[in-house]
């Protein structure tokens, strides 16, 4: 899981999930491989046309496993467009995070960039994401397979400012092998938080434990406040949107309780990890189960190679009013950039060319292309099959996502990180904890609005 970013407030631009998946990467920056000679022109485009040079750079978050196919899916691109030269920058979450934040400062942000459903407001707020409007309107960026619900997930004050490029919904991880050598119950599909109390304490039992929220509060509270009937943020984005200070307690306090009976990963061991596949606590042996988007469970049930894992609901009661189908992550196109069409043109090959995708399947997320999907499909592996079958599961058992977070969202989600941790360590009461965290929630949006 990724981890909220502890550091770099420059312009609210700090550290969030949600979730969707950090990783590691060998080098901060590196050039992908250049085709050999002789490579095909593109499609549609005469095999003697001289075009002018194009030098692109494109930076994304990611682990191993992203990061090679990724380097393939451009040399492939750049295959076909000999005169395109691509620059790729990758790097973990958090750090990713880190080395944007003053290249936004400085205008020199790369030409293509992933963004993430917490930021988008936060960069598009700043005039730094160009409008791809025009691109779509053209067709340069095609989107005549992706869904008007699809799109809509990149637009904040009506310009389409990011493509979205796959689908997620929130799950939990189950090791069902390792569960039933142990004798642990493995819930259904409409489980509680009660009986994630249980499983808790069956796991305790047998020296494992499950997958808490970690620092993943700015995901999973929200989710937590769905299944009440309540918001994180109001409408209009200027404060809170829950009621009174109960959720924010009773959240708390059973997390606390899961964390006092060591059900859960302790903060220090936490603190030392990167989020990333290599790391999980599946994986290790440790733990029975995991949270997280349905994106991310592949990169971890791929390394579990000597048992199967398996996708479930995240718990209810009121699954169905919390879980919603999110935009995975986005390609946005910077507005500084000089090549925003041959930008436009690239994201337009990675959301729609059928043979890219062969590469890249759902590991951004259930593709926004219907054509892609459908065309997939008969190619999944068994994980591959599992994430699309539990997103087309939650396309009939979830809500309508809220509005992208306002400016300020980072911040506030430093904030709860924070507090959360001081309330684990005893620092802070869980009342006097909810308090604060209104106080100074509704003091950072009321700053953000000016």
């Amino acid at each position: 899981m990724r981890k909220t970013l502890t550091a770099v407030l420059l312009f609210s631009l700090m550290g969030s999930l949600i979730g969707c998946s950090g990783g590691t990467a060998d080098k901060p920056s590196e050039t992908a491989d250049k085709p050999n000679s002789g490579t095909q022109a593109a499609a549609g485009e005469k095999a003697d046309e001289k075009k002018d040079p194009v030098k692109l750079r494109i930076a994304w978050w990611g682990g191993q496993s992203r990061h090679d196919y990724t380097l393939k899916v451009i040399k492939m691109y750049e295959e076909k467009n000999p005169n395109v030269t691509i620059e790729a920058e990758y790097a973990p979450f958090d750090d990713y995070w880190k080395k944007l934040a003053p290249q936004a400062v400085a205008g020199g942000l790369p030409d293509i960039i992933q963004m993430d459903i917490s930021y988008l407001s936060q960069y598009a707020g700043r005039n730094q994401l160009a409008d791809l409007k025009p691109f779509t309107d053209s067709g340069v960026l095609d989107v005549k397979d992706v869904s008007e619900n699809a799109l809509k997930g990149g637009e904040v004050g009506g310009k389409l400012v990011a493509m979205n490029l796959g689908v997620n919904a929130l799950q939990t991880t189950f090791d069902v092998e390792t569960m039933k050598k142990n004798g642990i119950d493995i819930p259904s599909k409409d489980w509680t938080w009660d009986d994630m109390d249980k499983l808790g304490a069956q796991a305790k039992a047998k020296g494992l434990q499950i997958g808490g929220f970690a620092y993943h509060h700015e995901v999973f509270f929200p989710y937590y406040l769905r299944t009440i009937g309540q918001k994180m943020y109001s409408e209009d984005g200027k404060t809170l949107g829950y009621a009174d200070d109960k959720p924010f307690i009773d959240y708390f306090t059973r997390y606390q309780k899961w964390y006092d009976n060591g059900y859960i990963l302790s903060l220090d061991k936490e603190a030392q990890k990167k989020g990333v596949a290599e790391e999980d606590e599946i994986l290790l042996g440790h733990s029975v189960s995991g949270n997280g988007w349905s994106n991310q469970f592949l990169a971890v049930a791929n390394l579990v190679k000597d048992r199967p894992l398996e996708l479930n609901p995240m718990p209810g009661p009121g699954t169905k009013e919390g879980l919603f189908l999110k935009p995975s992550m986005y390609f946005a196109v910077s507005e500084s950039s000089k090549q925003k069409e041959e930008a436009a043109k690239f994201i337009s090959f990675f959301i729609n060319d059928l043979e890219a995708n062969q590469l890249i399947k759902g590991e951004r997320g259930v593709p926004v292309s219907s054509k892609v999907k459908e065309a997939l499909k008969p190619n999944l592996t068994e994980n591959e099959a599992k994430i699309f079958d539990y997103v087309t599961w939650a396309e009939s058992n979830s809500s309508p996502m809220d509005p992208p977070n306002p400016i300020g969202s980072v911040e506030i989600e430093k904030l709860l990180r924070d507090l959360s941790e001081k309330i684990l360590f005893k620092k802070i009461a869980i009342d006097q904890a909810a308090a604060e965290f209104r106080k100074e929630a509704n003091a950072i949006l009321a700053r953000s609005q000016k």
